[in-house]
């Protein structure tokens, strides 16, 4: 059996496809993994990273499977060390103050989606893998953080919860924009017959009244 990094081929396609439509329906990439990895028996952390693999793979065979895809990995800005920091303490201040993480990172951001996605993605592996950071972090700034009351298992699902509905509602914002544009292109089109329309109707008169006079 063909493997591609490790997946049979035939799951390696069927990955792919399942990717191509779950975008054209507007889900998010985060539920795509979730919902592969569930009905193969992958966790869907495992899933993304093979995904983001395969789409930097050269190989004959992999290009195959993504030709006419239009599937590409987006561009990650990866946070410098002195915006770490910053967000860190931001966060933590915030968190001082008796805040949940996501009203804190809601604060900081100011409602900018993007941003508070990008702060979620950010912040939640570091207190995942990280840890020693971020109570470092808390007490060079003397924050004292206020115990979750939840268990830290449901928090982290939570949080995830919310960095994929973040990812939907951006989905869903650039759905509406396009609607935007092409209802925007669509009347400036019947303007633009309209006006030609009416650019032809001079000469249709006068060629009426000059076949009246022959």
């Amino acid at each position: 059996m063909e493997k591609i990094n490790g997946y049979a081929r035939e799951e390696a396609e069927e990955l792919i496809q399942s990717i191509e439509e779950g975008k054209k329906r507007g889900k998010t990439l985060t539920s795509l993994f979730a919902e592969y990895g569930k009905a193969h028996g992958r966790a869907g952390g495992s899933v993304r990273n093979y995904y983001y693999r395969l789409l930097k793979t050269q190989d004959e065979a992999v290009q195959g499977i993504l030709a006419g895809k239009h599937l590409h990995a987006e561009q990650i800005r990866p946070f410098t060390e002195g915006e770490r920091e910053e967000m860190l303490r931001q966060i933590l201040q915030e968190r001082g103050k008796g805040f949940s993480v996501r009203r804190s990172i809601a604060n900081v951001c100011g409602g900018d989606e993007k941003k508070m996605l990008r702060y979620q993605n950010k912040y939640r592996n570091m207190i995942k893998k990280q840890p020693e950071q971020v109570r470092a972090a808390a007490e060079k700034w003397g924050v004292t953080i206020q115990q979750e009351r939840r268990p830290a298992k449901h928090l982290e699902q939570r949080l995830q919860a919310e960095i994929d509905a973040l990812y939907g509602r951006l989905a869903i914002s650039l759905r509406e924009e396009n609607e935007r544009l092409r209802e925007t292109i669509r009347r400036l089109r019947e303007e633009n017959e309209l006006l030609r329309r009416a650019g032809r109707l001079p000469q249709a008169m006068r060629a009426v009244e000059r076949a009246k006079e022959g």
